[in-house]
């Protein structure tokens, strides 16, 4: 089983599975005649089938995004094609960049365009991540390893900022765009330089060597860059404060706690779903949670991923390389086989201490992963089991019945804080710091 960049999961563990959270949606769909109502090429302005007068196509909206683009460029090319048969050079080329067009997409950027030896690539359209800035980042120390093997040295460029996108138009445009580029070209080669933006948002998840300001052409001030050196795998974008007390979540604290009470005295399986849209405090009631029950019980934990190869079954081999488990071992030919091994392995476990199984951001889980969740639940018995699962509201798009009919299932969703919580927050965090009244309007604002 191996990880690469901490985002795809591969073994022979379950049917692998590539899933893009940034999708591209489909494009250029043909027109409707209003008069027949059968579709009609988008360049006709009759329709084929009835000859009726078409309405005029609706012009493209154009929409602003804050998005991370990279831009990748093979070093040294033209000299090489110099001492290199073309034929050779051709073929080299053309299977880096088939390898870097599948390592893009596999990250979830989409491909804007190649330019002679050079790629762009765009992440946060048409759908944008929380962790964009970090997709890209990984997809850029991929892309420089990849080039080893094929003897081709990259230098690449990774920036975020504002842009301007055409709805259906995959180009876009903005001083973002340009700063990356010019990143790519300041480039040593193997050598990837990131912007200030981009380096704030994933910096607790990638290192990096500050360089001089570079003078870039068309910019009046000299630009902040920073050399990547390595990516941590498995690591988020940025770490979260979890050390400031809990406010305002006192009533779902104790439900977590009164069903994890039940499933410890009556020796049941308790599934909890605990969801909320990003950043409303899902990852803080839990820590408090396994803080108070951490003595009394083995706390397991697994998480789905949003995109990768093979990633099935990974938060299943997660809790089974704590539990000293072999997957092999567990995951079957078929899914009843795995989640009757899983399901004896968990009572065998729990009969000797209490579990708490956390699995986080399960609406990005397989639907058979998910059918895997709900056996246990459906089925445990004897054995106190309790199934935390951390999920946002979208998770109920794609299992709309998750937990429905269960005497032993609760769902709660975590609704924002109330305004004067969020103002105790606020004071907590920043403790003795200076902070203006404006400032902290607007944060409460925001928040």
């Amino acid at each position: 089983m191996g990880q690469t960049s901490g985002t795809t999961a591969g073994g022979g563990w379950g049917k692998p599975a590539l899933r893009h959270a940034a999708a591209s949606p489909k494009l250029g769909s043909m027109p409707i005649c209003p008069a027949c109502e059968r579709e009609t090429p988008p360049d006709f302005r009759f329709c084929a089938n009835c000859g009726a007068e078409l309405p005029p196509s609706p012009r493209p909206r154009e929409v602003r995004k804050r998005v991370t683009i990279l831009f990748c460029d093979l070093a040294g090319s033209t000299a090489r094609g110099e001492a290199v048969d073309p034929e050779t050079l051709r073929r080299a080329m053309g299977r880096y960049f088939e390898e870097a067009r599948a390592i893009l997409e596999r990250h979830g950027g989409r491909v804007e365009k190649f330019i002679g030896d050079a790629v762009m690539a765009v992440f946060g359209l048409p759908v944008a991540n929380e962790d964009d800035a970090l997709r890209a980042v990984r997809a850029a120390a991929e892309l420089r390893a990849a080039g080893a093997p094929l003897e081709m040295a990259v230098r690449i460029g990774v920036n975020t900022g504002e842009v301007v996108a055409g709805q259906g138009e995959t180009l876009v445009t903005g001083d973002a765009v340009n700063v990356a580029a010019r990143l790519e070209q300041a480039a040593a080669a193997t050598e990837v330089l990131i912007g200030d933006e981009t380096r704030r948002l994933v910096r607790d998840a990638a290192e990096v060597e500050a360089i001089e300001p570079l003078e870039l052409k068309g910019k009046s001030q000299p630009v902040p860059a920073y050399r990547l050196v390595r990516v941590v795998e498995g690591a988020e974008a940025f770490t979260r404060r979890l050390d400031s007390p809990i406010v305002g979540r006192e009533r779902e604290l104790q439900r977590l706690r009164d069903d994890f009470r039940a499933a410890v005295s009556e020796r049941t399986c308790q599934l909890f779903t605990l969801l909320g849209s990003a950043g409303v405090g899902k990852s803080r009631l839990v820590a408090e949670l396994l803080t108070e029950v951490g003595t009394q019980a083995r706390v397991l934990r697994g998480r789905c991923l949003p995109y990768g190869e093979g990633i099935t079954y990974w938060p299943l081999v997660e809790v089974l390389k704590q539990l000293d488990a072999d997957p092999d071992d567990v995951i079957g030919s078929a899914p009843t086989e795995t989640q009757l091994a899983f399901r004896r392995l968990l009572e065998r476990k729990a009969a000797e201490q209490p579990l708490v199984v956390v699995l986080d951001d399960l609406q990005w889980a397989e639907p058979v992963f998910l059918d895997l969740l709900e056996h246990v639940a459906d089925l445990s018995r004897g054995a106190p089991i309790f199934l935390l699962c951390v999920a946002r509201p979208e998770l109920l798009d794609e299992r709309s019945a998750w937990g429905g009919g269960k005497l032993n299932a609760t769902t709660i969703l975590l609704e924002p804080l109330r305004e004067d919580d969020v103002a105790e927050l606020v004071e907590r965090l920043v403790r003795d710091a200076p902070l203006d009244e404006e400032a902290r309007r607007r944060i409460v604002a925001a928040a």
